[in-house]
């Protein structure tokens, strides 16, 4: 074989190696990474879990780190620029907005209810019974203590009629002053209302149960980001709504993926959140505006002066949920009978 020929030849295969070979490379290596924040080791982050678990940040271009902070931790990541979204309870949400009109927007909400148990001692037998009694609460203020006083408020009881007990961090902290006789009751999320249930400890009442009392999560960005990059609201969209049909139809994954970012959650425990909430995600993810309105009703103290003092036309944009309704995306990805949910969510959209 000659030298002309044997050039042709080596020519082609790099070729054929530059075009064929490193498409897998190329598309790993175009991922953008950055960070999502997770605020609660609960069921509300389980369409992150699976979106980072499935593949679905990846589909869309980016290498996403999960990372877990609550209270203020994911505003503060979104707004250094070191993350892009936070999944924030929507009191949060509002309390940060309304702090710096126009600097953030929420694009989405995927929960407008949640796995909350109000638990008490063995003696307390009634939510009535907890006047005068020790509450213990993450921080005054935050989402569940809010949760908190609506269900006291159903028992005619406000906030001067407990003692809060703050322990800062999360679900955990709150558990632990409970059990070790620090506090009377709290509000617990699942899997944690489950193991202090175990121990004898009572449910006084589910936030579930009352269709007034909205536990909503709202995906929060900031402006500045989305202004950087237009498409970031409808790429996260797409993503956990890709993700939410992989809950829907793959508990065993779903479970698997939430196991790994709840560590102290048991099998068991995986699958009982996931039979209470699977059904509980929103496929049309429109921030709602009874969901707003009741969380503002919900707010106390300062926090709610602030809140119902903001503008709320600053507060969400549900534009590009509109759109991807008009061009079919969710009724291709959830099929034809996803047109009533469609119609339905969209007139009780925050507008």
């Amino acid at each position: 074989m000659n030298r002309a020929k044997l050039t042709r030849i080596a020519l082609a295969f790099i070729i054929t190696a530059i075009l064929v070979v490193p498409t897998a490379w190329t598309q790993t290596a175009a991922l953008q990474k950055t960070q999502i924040n997770f605020p609660t080791r609960s069921a509300a982050s389980w369409p992150m879990f699976v979106a980072k678990e499935g593949g679905y940040y990846q589909k869309y271009g980016y290498d996403v780190d999960l990372s877990f902070g609550s209270g203020a931790v994911g505003v503060a990541t979104i707004t250094s620029g070191d993350g892009i979204m936070t999944n924030s309870s929507m009191e949060q949400a509002l309390q940060a907005s309304s702090r710096d009109p126009g600097a953030l927007v929420a694009v989405g909400s995927s929960l407008n209810k949640g796995l909350f148990a109000l638990m008490a001692g063995k003696s307390i037998g009634s939510i009535e019974d907890l006047k005068g009694k020790r509450f213990a609460v993450s921080t005054v203020g935050d989402a569940p203590y809010n949760y908190t006083l609506a269900l006291l408020a159903k028992s005619k009881l406000t906030a001067r009629d407990v003692q809060w007990v703050t322990v800062g961090t999360d679900a955990t902290a709150r558990a632990v002053a409970l059990t070790t006789g620090r506090a009377d009751a709290t509000l617990l999320t699942a899997p944690q209302y489950f193991k202090v249930e175990e121990q004898g400890y009572k449910v006084l009442a589910k936030l579930a149960d009352y269709n007034d009392i909205y536990a909503s999560t709202v995906y929060l960005l900031t402006k500045k980001a989305v202004t950087a990059n237009p498409k970031l609201p409808e790429i996260l969209i797409k993503a956990h709504a890709e993700a939410i049909k992989r809950i829907q139809e793959d508990k065993a994954f779903a479970v698997k993926s939430y196991m790994k970012y709840d560590m102290s959650a048991t099998q068991a425990d995986a699958e009982r959140i996931y039979d209470l909430t699977a059904n509980l995600f929103e496929k049309i993810p429109y921030v709602q505006g009874a969901a707003v309105n009741a969380t503002m009703t919900q707010a106390a103290g300062q926090t709610a002066t602030q809140i119902k003092a903001f503008d709320l036309r600053t507060f969400a944009d549900n534009k590009t949920i509109d759109r991807l309704v008009k061009e079919g995306f969710f009724e291709k990805l959830f099929g034809s009978n996803i047109k009533s949910e469609e119609d339905k969510k969209s007139k009780l959209a925050l507008r």
